[in-house]
């Protein structure tokens, strides 16, 4: 029992991790020194999507899943979590690259956006 709890929270923290990447901008808008956090967040996040890696939260989750005596699973976690919401068919490279393309676009204009903003000051 401990260990799905365990694996339940990896999950929630990874998908936290991943709307802090796609929209912590908007936090850094309040908080700028977040921007040191944020920004490396940022590049592992592209950095996963462009050249197919797995993030360490994702073993980490199966092997919590596999001692609670569930089934893990071998794909990626937005593949496994929202791969299905998303995409009717596998995330294949090129729609990793899409993905990692769409939270560079987000974040630079998000930071763009902050930085004139901050220039009005």
């Amino acid at each position: 029992m401990i260990y799905k709890l365990l694996a339940d929270l990896v999950m929630l923290l990874h998908f936290a991790f991943i709307l802090f990447a796609v929209l912590g901008a908007l936090l850094v808008m309040r908080w700028p020194r977040l921007a040191w956090v944020h920004l490396p967040a940022v590049i592992w996040a592209i950095g996963i999507e462009f050249y197919g890696g797995i993030c360490p939260l994702t073993p980490l989750e199966n092997q919590l899943r596999i001692m609670g005596s569930d089934a893990g699973y071998s794909e990626s976690f937005i593949q496994h979590y929202l791969g299905a919401l998303i995409y009717p068919g596998d995330i294949t490279p090129t729609i990793g690259i899409v993905l990692g393309m769409a939270v560079l676009v987000i974040n630079l204009g998000l930071y763009i956006w902050i930085i004139n903003r901050l220039r009005q000051l």
